[in-house]
């Protein structure tokens, strides 16, 4: 087997991909659900490091782990269950600190809930950061879809996109 020069394909035509993996922060996604399962599997195969919190965790809370584990501006935190315990003290915490991205899922009216109740003790320029509802707009409805669309908008934020189709750029 013959090597090929990175971004090479053989015969010197050019590879739409990388050999090299860059360096990603985490994805931490909160509540262990179907929803949950395949935003931590699909973040998996797309190269990041993952950690699933179950709310029912009876060694240490999502909160509690979040303190001792801090999110960096590389991370991700996804909440999969908007009715989750201690749902606002976990985006809170979140926003307050350097995660690159902060999302939930629900819908638009449970996010004008959300946005008013944190908008008592956040800015909004810190509240600009939350991605509810969590995802890019591609219509599914089925588990593997709704985390498929919350992990490319996830990738599209660690690379300053906006996850618009690809003819379009």
């Amino acid at each position: 087997m013959s090597s090929t020069p990175l971004g090479r394909a053989p015969h010197g035509r050019e590879q739409p991909w990388s050999n090299e993996t860059p360096e990603h922060g985490r994805v931490v996604v909160v509540t262990d659900n179907p929803i949950g399962r395949a935003v931590e599997e699909i973040a998996r195969i797309a190269g990041r490091r993952t950690t699933l919190l179950a709310d029912e965790d009876v060694e240490q809370s999502p909160l509690e782990w979040l303190s001792s584990h801090p999110l960096n501006e590389h991370d991700a935190l996804v909440l999969c269950d908007h009715d989750t315990p201690m749902m606002d003290a976990l985006l809170r915490h979140a926003l307050d600190g350097r995660a690159g991205y902060v999302a939930m899922m629900g819908s638009r009216r449970r996010a004008e809930g959300v946005f008013s109740t944190l908008a008592e003790s956040l800015s909004q320029e810190t509240l600009a950061r939350l991605h509810v509802p969590a995802g890019l707009n591609t219509g599914g409805k089925a588990p593997g879809e709704i985390a498929l669309s919350v992990v490319a908008e996830i990738v599209a934020v660690s690379y300053g996109r906006d996850g618009g189709p690809m003819r379009e750029r």
